[in-house]
């Protein structure tokens, strides 16, 4: 997961789901699994989603986007679908629901007719007229070409081409590609690209389209921002195809250095390396955002930031849970936070938040916040619980 997630977007499907293959709950043999994945990366989900419920809870557990399929076609007992066949009392009950800029709709296709209930079954709505009806519901369309699913034996441009020209959309495209030449013809249609069977048989490399897709036309090398993966913006490079092809290859963000003429991996030298968690394309694909895990300061001026002079890492509570996991790590003679067991950190706990509570004024209320927030921090390294894992809870109460 955290591979693919390397390269783009991850789309996840429930086939049980989508086949009704679930139990008296609801639920799949699919579905603990598919619970872990959501928070692990960029990720789309699909499969049997047909009420506001179940979108909404696959939205809170971290699901970007939900991908909607029979049920935008296939009206359940007691709907009716308007006179395109699309079930637009559905619809527009989920984008009230979740945004339509979380909703992508999938338009998949047998010999150009919608096909529904996990491919097993074709509907009379034409491709082209379903797609342009469903647009408005959703931020993107999903077009998988189903004669060609799992085949490998190329994608049908022409249908591609007359869908692209019928909608405004992001479009996404899936089925039968088979080749590196295709993703770049797709990319230069307008199109993104869903990569299945071809991925795992090894036919198309990853690497080789993320790095083919981008705008060499436009410029010959391209931006890449690096940003930690705590939000703060690090540093601006060039890397040209090679620089990409090495900072895939190490996971170590490397660029290509225009003073020198030779390929760069930030930090080889001073160990102050920049890990790759994931590069992303801008929507012209001339720039590139890498989230990256620094290893210390990233300017050569021994600055944090090259847009700052400060020395100081920015301090958060990400940094704090960092600080104190070294101090359990490698404890130092007099080290507090090497004492705090988790019996002594939970009575420490009760007895900073009965003072905050007795705090009299804006001062006296920040100095027991932080004293409150350390021991927290403290029990929640005893608990093997991050920042991360808290405010996900907050995220999926917010969602929910």
């Amino acid at each position: 997961m955290a591979e693919f997630d390397r390269y783009g977007e991850v789309a996840v499907i429930d086939l049980d789901a989508a086949l009704r293959n679930t139990k008296p709950d609801g639920s799949t043999a699919n579905t603990a699994i598919l619970k872990k994945l959501l928070r692990l990366g960029n990720v789309r989900v699909g499969g049997g989603i047909r009420d506001t419920k179940k979108a909404k809870e696959l939205l809170s557990l971290g699901a970007e986007k939900i991908i909607i399929g029979s049920a935008a076609f296939s009206p359940e007992p007691g709907q009716e679908s308007d006179f395109t066949g699309v079930n637009t009392v559905f619809l527009e009950r989920m984008v009230q629901a979740i945004g339509r800029e979380h909703i992508i709709i999938s338009v998949d296709a047998r010999d150009g007719k919608i096909a529904v209930k996990g491919w097993t079954e074709t509907t009379e709505i034409n491709l082209i007229d379903g797609a342009k009806a469903v647009e408005s519901y959703c931020s993107e369309l999903l077009f998988t070409c189903v004669e060609k699913e799992g085949t490998m034996s190329g994608i049908n441009m022409d249908m591609v081409r007359e869908l692209r020209s019928a909608v405004s959309c992001r479009l996404v495209v899936a089925g039968g590609v088979s080749s590196l030449e295709e993703i770049t013809s797709l990319e230069k249609e307008g199109c993104d690209v869903q990569l299945g069977m071809a991925l795992y048989t090894g036919k198309v490399s990853l690497k080789e389209g993320f790095i083919s897709c981008l705008n060499w036309e436009k410029v010959p090398l391209i931006p890449v921002v690096a940003q930690s993966d705590t939000g703060e913006v690090l540093m601006l490079g060039y890397a040209n195809r090679e620089a990409f092809e090495k900072t895939f290859d190490t996971g170590k963000l490397t660029f290509w250095s225009r003073t020198r003429n030779v390929l760069w991996t930030k930090g080889a030298s001073s160990g102050n390396t920049l890990d790759v968690i994931r590069l992303r394309a801008d929507c012209d694909r001339d720039t590139v955002l890498a989230t990256v895990r620094p290893n210390g300061p990233v300017c050569h001026t021994g600055a944090w930031t090259c847009f700052s002079s400060s020395a100081d890492r920015p301090y958060s509570l990400s940094y704090l849970s960092s600080i104190i996991a070294g101090r359990f790590a490698n404890p130092v003679p007099g080290s507090y936070t090497a004492t705090l067991t988790p019996e002594r950190v939970r009575e420490k706990i009760m007895e900073e938040a009965e003072e905050l509570t007795e705090a009299e004024d804006k001062n006296e209320v920040i100095w027991e916040c932080a004293d409150l927030l350390y021991f927290v921090n403290v029990l929640m390294h005893h608990e093997n619980v991050s920042w991360k894992d808290v405010l996900d809870e907050l995220d999926r109460r917010h969602k929910k």
